[in-house]
């Protein structure tokens, strides 16, 4: 599966500290439960990654999407 393959699994997305100094993003899904443990400034460079990815969905929502292939 890639990033771009639609899936029908539903997850619920928990993102929090831990006692212990790092931040947690625990998955839970049907028969899954992942906790992920990262030490802050890698908690921050994903939140980077995120918001990232959250600007180029929205450019490639104002642009229809994809750049369509030339014939």
């Amino acid at each position: 599966m890639s990033i771009n393959s639609q899936s029908d699994i539903a997850a619920n997305l928990q993102i929090g500290p831990t006692d212990q100094g790092m931040v947690r993003i625990y998955v839970e899904a049907e028969g899954i439960d992942l906790p992920l443990d990262f030490d802050p400034d890698e908690a921050a460079e994903i939140a980077e990654e995120l918001l990232a990815a959250a600007e180029a969905a929205r450019q490639m929502g104002q642009g229809g999407g994809k750049p369509k292939k030339r014939r």
